[in-house]
């Protein structure tokens, strides 16, 4: 497979507020793939792709771009206009879900439960948005990942805060119930959802510091469930994928309330690859270590490709 993929382009990176963390997840793919003989090289986005492209010619690309620019269909439409192919979701399933609204309009279109929530835009009103979500409630951007921005509101003086910092992120805001209890991750590759991970707080919630310090949370895979409940929020987690649209990976995120049911939080289309992400933690629960994972998510792309 290697020799006819050709060159394959690691694009991470970006401009996005999650920058940072597609430099980390971008180096350990390329690492791998190029510690298994494949022909690699890592292209950063932040500046002008094009004249990249140009100068840095390559025959595949694995996105590892997260955030704005990267995971939300920009370059997918790039390089579908160049007519390279890549690992990923295409540009609808890419846009979708990087818009935590739309995405649950069409969960819930589809049946799927999600949490109530309520779209925020400048004077809104108070009373009515805790009418209808009610709280405690989550407020963050619509558009941001790796959990930015978002802030728990318990009373009602919070809340305009909470809209205020949010907005800073220069993106549509949204309120939503919040559920106190474990999360649980589901990493799919293909169509195969990976052991489930229990996600557990030493303290606050599952915040960009808690998902990318050492520390701040504890992993439990196996997630201690019976196996007839894993399968079932397993298919839950593939349904959700499938209602969006994406392709080759993904991973969908569902926290349980105290009755232990599963309320869809979000899917990442590009998920994280750092040393502390999940999907390579629920991967090595599978049998695979990290250079393996990579590869296996590359072939089931390569292998799309050319279905």
């Amino acid at each position: 497979m290697a020799e006819a993929m050709g060159k394959v382009g690691v694009l991470y990176g970006g401009i996005s507020d999650e920058r940072q963390v597609s430099l980390w997840s971008g180096k350990a793919v390329y690492d791998a793939l190029v510690n298994a003989g494949v022909e690699a090289e890592l292209i950063d986005v932040s500046t002008d792709f094009l004249h990249i492209v140009i100068d840095k010619p390559f025959d595949f690309a694995f996105i590892v771009l997260h955030g704005r620019g990267g995971e939300d269909g920009t370059i997918q439409a790039i390089l579908n206009w160049l007519n390279i192919p890549y690992v990923g979701s295409g540009v609808k399933a890419s846009a979708i879900a990087m818009d935590k609204i739309r995405t649950k309009q069409l969960w819930q279109a589809s049946g799927l439960p999600v949490l109530p929530q309520a779209v925020l835009s400048e004077g809104f009103d108070i009373d009515e948005v805790i009418k209808q979500v009610g709280l405690p409630m989550a407020v963050k951007p619509a558009l941001e990942g790796s959990s930015n921005g978002i802030t728990k509101v318990e009373h009602r003086q919070q809340l305009l805060p909470a809209y205020k910092k949010a907005a800073k992120h220069k993106s549509v805001v949204m309120a939503e119930s919040w559920v106190e209890g474990d999360e649980l991750t589901g990493a799919l590759i293909g169509s195969t959802v990976l052991p489930l991970i229990r996600i557990k707080m030493t303290e606050g919630f599952y915040d960009y510091r808690a998902k990318y310090v050492t520390g701040a949370s504890s992993y439990q895979c196996p997630c201690g469930l019976s196996e007839e409940k894993e399968k079932a929020i397993q298919s839950l987690m593939k349904r959700a994928a499938e209602v969006i649209g994406v392709d080759d990976w993904s991973r969908v995120d569902v926290i349980l309330d105290n009755e232990e049911k599963p309320w869809l939080i979000e899917i990442n289309t590009i998920p994280g690859m750092t040393k502390t992400s999940l999907v390579p933690k629920a991967a090595r629960q599978a049998g695979l270590d990290f250079e393996e994972t990579v590869l296996t998510i590359l072939r089931t792309s390569w292998e799309r490709h050319h279905a």
